[in-house]
């Protein structure tokens, strides 16, 4: 397949990447990284203005109409950048899920506010086993009236800190796919409780939230019939992460690259050391080949194509496990000072162990592709 990216994404790329050189060093991630909340308004005031928190959001509700594949090249731009904060969150999981199953009127009143950086969203799908299949969801939602009411906890929400609102999957009758709903629940409504939680990866903050007999304010999609929704916001969030997770490790290797040039030891730069030589090329190899398969993914899911339900799980997967491996072999070849809290490679190593657990670690993905096979 002759695949290649647009001339104005590539455009749209070295814009991002111009942006986030001045607007997102690592100094700026590591001062992110020690606040309360993670979550710069300055910073996201102005992705709002590139209107990167609305480029998958058609015109007609105030976004920029962008593909899948435009937010592709700025994801991969934002994962060698560690860019901290809920930028992943809103553009990538609350955006496409209101895209995907939001009705007309849902659509006018909360994707023109997406758009505009005023309303964040997030999702809250998995729970105390972590994980984000139809099975693993058993938080009840039962109904009172008109009104349906959750209790129970949902861990692992990202950002849900700083969100305006979330849309949590429940059970509300069957079993596996079958009886699961999305609802609506404003962030401050009354028995929700939100609690940070410590994790490997604190410039973007996971949350525990608990539901009290919580009112939920209202449905995406119908009753019982939420996973096909919460399933394709999974995908396009997903081969997102997958993206990102090539730009982080993309990042590694070139610092690791430099590094090797310009370190001196028995007189001469470690590059020209065969075993440093060789560990580089193992990992360039180990990035292109993640890529080629992200990009695949991001391909058709972009395009709807039916593949996506192997090539996204693929791609996890295979992403999963390189973006781990590089980046500790990155601090191999940095040697004594990678291992410094003052050098930034441990916070491309953490980035990458973060994004290899969240939505799904390896093992899970390959085994999905592994049922798909079977048939």
């Amino acid at each position: 397949m002759d695949f290649g990216f647009s001339e104005e994404q590539e455009m749209l790329r070295d814009a991002a990447k111009r942006f986030l050189a001045d607007n997102c060093p690592t100094k700026f991630v590591r001062q992110t990284m020690a606040d309360a909340t993670a979550h710069d308004q300055g910073f996201w005031k102005k992705i709002v203005e590139l209107g990167w928190p609305g480029l998958l959001i058609p015109e007609n509700y105030g976004g920029q109409g962008g593909s899948f594949l435009d937010m592709t090249v700025i994801v991969e731009e934002a994962g060698k950048a560690l860019v901290p904060g809920p930028f992943f969150t809103a553009a990538l999981l609350g955006a496409p899920l209101m895209i995907e199953g939001g009705t007309e009127e849902q659509k006018k009143s909360i994707l023109p506010r997406m758009a505009s950086g005023e309303f964040i969203g997030t999702v809250a799908i998995a729970e105390a086993a972590g994980r984000f299949d139809a099975a693993g969801i058993q938080l009840k939602a039962l109904k009172s009236g008109s009104d349906y009411v959750l209790s129970g906890e949902k861990f692992f929400v990202p950002d849900a800190h700083v969100a305006n609102g979330m849309a949590v999957a429940a059970r509300t009758g069957g079993s596996g796919e079958n009886g699961i709903s999305i609802f609506l629940v404003p962030s401050n409504a009354k028995g929700v409780t939100i609690t940070q939680l410590k994790t490997v990866d604190m410039t973007r903050r996971l949350c525990h939230v608990k539901f009290d007999n919580v009112k939920a304010e209202g449905l995406v999609g119908k009753i019982d019939q939420g996973w096909p929704i919460l399933q394709r916001t999974l995908e396009v969030a997903t081969a997102a992460l997958s993206t990102e997770m090539v730009g982080t490790a993309q990042k590694a290797l070139d610092l690791s690259v430099d590094y090797a040039k310009t370190r001196v030891q028995f007189g001469k730069p470690i590059g020209s050391f065969q075993a440093v030589k060789h560990k580089c090329v193992d990992m360039m190899v180990a990035v292109e080949n993640a890529r080629s398969l992200v990009y695949y993914a991001c391909w058709t899911v972009d395009t709807r194509n039916d593949e996506a339900k192997t090539a996204v799980p693929m791609a996890k997967a295979y992403a999963s496990d390189m973006a781990k491996n590089v980046t500790s072999e990155a601090i191999q070849v940095h040697g004594g000072i990678g291992f410094t809290w003052e050098h930034d490679m441990h916070l491309f190593h953490r980035r990458a162990l973060a994004g290899e657990a969240n939505l799904g670690n390896a093992p899970v993905h390959r085994e999905t592709v592994a049922r798909s096979l079977l048939g």
